[in-house]
């Protein structure tokens, strides 16, 4: 799994762990956390993808 993806996992994780905390206090601010942890969850399928792009063409060239 590519560095950046397990990068944008990690904020992801800790953004949905933050609005959940920042709800049960009461906090509209989560809503920021929310939309923090969806950015990063498409960034982390978005360095998914484009390893897995970079795999298959590399295999293709040498195939």
């Amino acid at each position: 799994m590519p560095r950046l993806a397990l990068y944008a996992l990690a904020v992801c994780a800790l953004a949905v762990v933050a609005a959940v905390v920042s709800f049960v206090q009461g906090y509209w601010i989560g809503v920021v956390w929310v939309l923090l942890a969806g950015l990063s969850s498409n960034m982390a399928w978005y360095y998914l993808r484009r390893a897995k792009a970079q795999r298959d063409a590399a295999r293709a060239a040498t195939g």
